[in-house]
């Protein structure tokens, strides 16, 4: 059951994220809900943010910009604290337990959009997270930005998604192997879309703009129609 604390609806310029609470197996998951900026489509996208023994929340400057970008696109965006961050119940699980959070968060949202076509984002530990749900939460897209591959987090024996796939790399990343990330992708069998950006560390710092813009241009061949307008 959920209990949302406002109506889960964009805020006003400059106004507090609007909060809702989803329950999770650890209890309630702390989420927002933003509404697309303009041209909506019956699309909703889940971004899950980096690791939250490292500061990672929902509102991480990648993950708003990430849900920015796609909300600019014509989504509906859902950022969601892992357990044991901001406001959502329970304690870090390494993965497993996030895993679970992620299916909670996106059972909530086919109950209460079954009419929108359900995508997955993530940024780093959170992109690792993702990936490991996009093929069981049958995602029409997953976008991947900086996966951690070569860090702690195995990405053997994950189901690959069958679904379009973006992955967004900076080329500096003092984080994530750049390079290992490249290997990977040219390893597996059907490789994801790659866009690569000059410059850009982890957190994309000075080049948060040059990430909206590739979110958006690297997403815009699968949008869904833009809904109708009413009348």
């Amino acid at each position: 059951m959920t209990t949302p604390s406002t109506p889960p609806t964009s805020a006003a310029p400059g106004a507090a994220d609007p909060t809702l609470f989803i329950e999770g197996l650890a209890g309630r998951i702390e989420a927002s809900l933003d509404q697309p900026d303009a041209d909506p489509r019956p699309l909703l996208a889940i971004v899950c943010h980096p690791l939250p023994t490292e500061g990672g929340s929902m509102h991480n400057k990648v993950v708003t910009m990430t849900a920015r970008a796609l909300r600019e696109s014509g989504a509906t965006t859902l950022r969601f604290n892992f357990r044991g961050v901001g406001q959502s119940e329970g304690s870090f699980d390494d993965g497993g337990g996030e895993l679970d959070d992620l299916r909670a968060v996106a059972a909530w949202a086919k109950t209460q959009h079954p009419d929108k076509l359900l995508w997955l984002a993530g940024f780093s530990f959170g992109a690792w997270i993702s990936l490991r749900a996009a093929d069981e939460l049958k995602a029409q897209l997953l976008l991947s930005i900086a996966p951690p591959v070569g860090r702690s987090w195995s990405f053997d024996d994950i189901t690959l998604p069958a679904c379009p796939w973006l992955v967004i790399q900076g080329d500096d990343d003092e984080i994530v192997d750049a390079q290992a990330v490249y290997a990977w992708i040219e390893s597996l069998p059907m490789p994801p879309q790659l866009v690569r950006m000059p410059g850009a560390g982890h957190f994309f710092h000075r080049k948060l703009i040059d990430l909206r813009g590739a979110v958006k241009h690297g997403v815009a061949t699968w949008l869904p129609p833009a809904a109708p307008a009413d009348v």
